[in-house]
Order: C-alpha cells, then sequence, then structure tokens
C-alpha cells in the first residue's frame, strides 16, 4: 500500500496550474492547500503548517521580473526559516532561479514541466523539509543533553528501608506512562528518582528533559515550557521550540511544579488533555506525546485547600506519588553515601586515597543534615578539597554540632565558600538565578555573601 506523506501549500494566480498541481499529488501527498492570492498567505501559515510551499514567481498581469516571488519567498522564510519553498516559473529564466536559490529556495521548478519529474522534486522536498524540522528538534534536545553530560554522580545510593520503598515503586511505574507526582524536601534527590524512572521505561533511548520551574521567571516561564512564535513579544526575534515540544517522545520532568501561576497550571491542563500545544503567540496547534513526571518540596493538598494550585491539574498529575525520604529518616545510608561521595571527589580532584576515622563516622551519623544528601555531597567535596590527609576527622567537615568553628576553621571554609560562589558566577556568566540555584541558597543570600566577600 503506498502511504501518503506530505503537506503541500501551492501558491499560484492561474487556476489551471493549481488544477494540474492538485491532480498530480493527490495520489502522493496527505494534503494539498492551494491559494491564487499571496496575500493570504500570513494567515494560512499562521493557522496550519506545510512539508512543502510551492510558490509562483509572477503574479502582476504583464511582469515577469520574479521580484514578487522573491518578495514572498523572504516572507515565508521570516515566518520559519525551516520552510522549504519551491519556486514556480514560465521562463526558465536561470539566473533568477539562482537568485531565489540564494535568498533561501529549496528548488525551483519551470512550467511546462514533466509531470513525473515534477513529483520526484516534491516528493524530495519533502524528506528534505521533514529532515530539517527534526534536526531541529534535535539540536534543541543535545543543547540539554550536553548540559546533563557533566552531572555530577546521577546514582542513587542507599540499602535503607526508606530507600527500598522507593526503589520497590520505581520498579512497578516505570514501564508504564502514568504520570508521577514524587515529593520531598529540597536536597533528597527527586530528580534522581525521575532520571531511574526514565532509564528502566520504555522511551529511555528518548530525551529527558528537566525543566527548574523555580529558576524560570514568570515572563519568561510560558515560553519555555511552551516555545514560542517569531515576533510574539519584544525580544522574540524567531520562533523557538518549548520544552514541551522538544521533549516529545521523552520524558519531561517538571521541578517544583508548585511554583507555576494559576494561568500556567490552566495551560499545562490543557497539553495534558489535549496531548497538543500552541505556542506562544501561534495558532496552531502541535502534537505532542511525553511521559510526565512532576516534583516538589510543597504540600500541594493544602495549596488546593488555599485556591493556590488547581484541584484537577492536581489529580491529572498525581496519579502515582513517591515520596522521597528526607536523609534524617535513612540515617543507615548516610556512611555508603559518604563514601560514595569521597571517592568520586577525590577522584575528581586528583587526591590520594581517602578514609573516614570511625569517629567522625559517628558524628556524620548524628548530624541533622538539613540541607539532606545534596548538604552531605558539598560537606565531602569541601572535605576532599580542603585536606591533605589519607585520613579525615570530625574537624575536617565543618559540622557545627557543639554551635561553633574554630576561628581557624571558620576562616578556611569562609574561603572556599569565596572561592566557590566566584566559579558558580563564572560557570553562569553572572547569571545569579542559576547561581543560587547551584549553590542552593536563596537569591537574597547569595546578595548578602557578595556584598560580604565584595564580589562584583
Amino acid at each position: 500500500m503506498n502511504l501518503k506523506v506530505g503537506k503541500i501549500l501551492a501558491v499560484d494566480d492561474n487556476d489551471y496550474v493549481l488544477k494540474t498541481i492538485n491532480q498530480l499529488l493527490k495520489y502522493e501527498c496527505e494534503l494539498i492547500k492551494t491559494i491564487k492570492n499571496p496575500n493570504q498567505l500570513k494567515s494560512v501559515l499562521s493557522s496550519e503548517s506545510f512539508d512543502v510551499i510551492l510558490l509562483d514567481m509572477n503574479f502582476s498581469a504583464g511582469v515577469n521580473t520574479g521580484n514578487e516571488g522573491l518578495y514572498w519567498l523572504s516572507e515565508i522564510l521570516e515566518a520559519d526559516k525551516n520552510t522549504a519553498v519551491i519556486m514556480i516559473t514560465a521562463y526558465g529564466d536561470i539566473d533568477l532561479a539562482v537568485k531565489a536559490i540564494k535568498k533561501g529556495a529549496a528548488d525551483f521548478i519551470t512550467k511546462p514541466w514533466d509531470a513525473e519529474k515534477f513529483v520526484t522534486t516534491i516528493l524530495n522536498t519533502v524528506k528534505l523539509s521533514r529532515s530539517r524540522k527534526k534536526n531541529e528538534i534535535l539540536e534543541s534536545r543535545q543543547e540539554q543533553l550536553n548540559k546533563d553530560i557533566n552531572k555530577p554522580f546521577e546514582n542513587i545510593i542507599g540499602t535503607s528501608d526508606k530507600m527500598k520503598e522507593v526503589f520497590s515503586l520505581i520498579e512497578k511505574v516505570s514501564n508504564t506512562d502514568a504520570n508521577i507526582l514524587i515529593l520531598g524536601e529540597n536536597g533528597t534527590g527527586k530528580e534522581l528518582i525521575a532520571r531511574e524512572i526514565h532509564k528502566r521505561s520504555e522511551r529511555s533511548k528518548e530525551i529527558f528533559m528537566p525543566v527548574d520551574i523555580a529558576s524560570l521567571t514568570e515572563s519568561i516561564i510560558e515560553s519555555e515550557l511552551f516555545g514560542h512564535v517569531k515576533g510574539a513579544f519584544t525580544d522574540a526575534g524567531e520562533d523557538r521550540l518549548g520544552r514541551l515540544e522538544s521533549a516529545s517522545g521523552g520524558t519531561l520532568f517538571l521541578d517544583e511544579i508548585g511554583n507555576l501561576s494559576l494561568e500556567i497550571q490552566a495551560k499545562l491542563l490543557t497539553v495534558l488533555q489535549n496531548r497538543s500545544i500552541v505556542k506562544v503567540g501561534g495558532a496552531k496547534e502541535i502534537p505532542i506525546d511525553i511521559r510526565l513526571i512532576c516534583a516538589t518540596n510543597n504540600n500541594l493538598e493544602e495549596m488546593v485547600e488555599k485556591g493556590l494550585f488547581r484541584e484537577d491539574l492536581f489529580y491529572r498529575i498525581n496519579t502515582i506519588q513517591i515520596q522521597s525520604p528526607a536523609l534524617r529518616e535513612r540515617k543507615s545510608d548516610i556512611i555508603e553515601l559518604a563514601t560514595f561521595y569521597l571517592e568520586k571527589f577525590t577522584e575528581k580532584y586528583n587526591k590520594n586515597k581517602m578514609h573516614i576515622t570511625k569517629e567522625a563516622q559517628k558524628e556524620l551519623m548524628n548530624y541533622t543534615w538539613k540541607g539532606n544528601v545534596r548538604e552531605l555531597m558539598h560537606t565531602i567535596e569541601k572535605a576532599v578539597i580542603l585536606s591533605d590527609k589519607k585520613e579525615l576527622s570530625i574537624e575536617d567537615f565543618y559540622l557545627r554540632l557543639h554551635g561553633y568553628l574554630s576561628d581557624n576553621q571558620s576562616n578556611r571554609l569562609e574561603d572556599v565558600e569565596k572561592q566557590t560562589i566566584q566559579k558558580v558566577l563564572e560557570k553562569h556568566k553572572g547569571n545569579l538565578t542559576k547561581a543560587a540555584k547551584e549553590l542552593d541558597i536563596s537569591r537574597t543570600t547569595l546578595y548578602l555573601k557578595l556584598k560580604k566577600y565584595e564580589i562584583q
């Protein structure tokens, strides 16, 4: 059975030409739309996408310069640079055809044309167009993958009863497409759980797309999620793919979903119901296929009662719920975690093999770890950086177990903190929101530390 492929738009002021195009392509292409007036292009393209646009070079009677066609070509490509446009001319002017190609046309056809060659040209251009669009999505995904390459230690460590419960749930839900809500305090590893579910799912060969809602300002979050079309707002210089579209086929992880405004919650609910998106400033519905995993440290049920979170969205994202336990609830995992990070950081900083004394292990077990696993990880990293010993004692970890640090410890710790802040700011090119997120502190706290250490 011959499957029809390609959505075609033909723009020509000649009825006979349009009828001929329709006749030649109706058995090959899934959609053929024709218009006589190029002034209709903008409204047609705002509501529908096409793989190929066939565009006449001349529309005014007695005019054969091709300037009209070149004008509309530029208008089409300005709206969508990936559109494949084939120019149609009755004059076979090679110079004009070359000019059109240089301005971005995919190919040209002269009238009268050979029917078989015409169809072959269209079908080849359909493949080119779809390849361009696929590459755009792949480039967006690759950008995210590149960010993930150096993510530290994507492993879930632990053998405690609490973690066994988490592992059991992961195994049960991974091969389903059920929406999952992961609850837990900051620093407990909610994203690691989401990644593990993705790795074990049937979507594992596709993208895992994380979105940290807390790091996005209200003004950009809609564009970040849904994408936008050129001209949708002041800084929208070109079309942009949103995270929802880029994640299609894979898993979308929305961290801190409780930070979404009610307006964006409503739009997200519509997406989940319709399985399609509409870009900011656009009108076309774009189908998507995602597996949604959300996470939050907020009590969403309380937020629902207070009218801060939509009840219908809460039930939509909460098919399966997983609780990520605080480190104080899984103390038997602390030494295993500390050993894991110790090995990783000694390798990262080219240090000789280190171990933690029994006394220090006991103190690590007794510490409250308000920042959970993330705090433990940073504590081990600081100890590895600052110590030149093979044996790490409790003094090397700068824990406030007794309510104070020695002046020497405090000064050394402040030096490390200053250097860490400077490196993170340099990494994020001065972006305070991203720096604060990586440092696991609020922007206000970061401002105070910048002032304290006189960091410009």
